[in-house]
């Protein structure tokens, strides 16, 4: 019998600075990124909404979910400047991470690094937006509303 072989998924090899996993159930994801989007997950059963995106529900247990994009702007609740960072990340030091708070879901990411901390005040609204790396991968940053 000559059964065919399954094409490896992995598109998620393309998020990040270094990418440490390219399988995942969320592989969608990437694709969003790409199209300048984005996105989260919402739990059709409970209604949580996960960033990061989750397949399936840590409440109730589903796995009935649904994409939600993370538009508008976010409330800062958080930041840090990091002077040292895991391997693969220690060349882009100095960089700042932060928090969001979008209400009903937090995001965690990085600050566009065109965005002097001079400029950064807890409390003041930024946008979660999908970002191009020279090297040729995806991710997202934050930047002001």
């Amino acid at each position: 019998m000559n059964t065919p072989k399954k094409e490896k998924d992995a598109r998620f090899g393309k998020f990040g600075a270094v990418s440490f996993t390219t399988l995942t159930k969320v592989n969608d994801f990437v694709d969003y990124l790409q199209d300048g989007k984005v996105m989260a997950t919402r739990c059709k059963a409970c209604n949580t909404t996960f960033f990061p995106p989750r397949a399936d529900c840590c409440h109730c247990l589903s796995s009935d979910m649904a994409w939600r994009e993370v538009a508008g702007s976010g409330k800062l609740v958080s930041y840090s400047c990091l002077k040292f960072a895991p391997i693969g990340f220690d060349g882009d030091v100095p960089y700042s991470i932060a928090l969001l708070d979008y209400g009903d879901y937090r995001v965690f990411g990085r600050i566009d690094s065109n965005l002097s901390l001079d400029d950064i005040k807890i409390g003041m609204p930024m946008m979660t937006v999908a970002n191009k790396l020279p090297n040729g991968q995806i991710n997202y940053v934050f930047k002001k509303a």
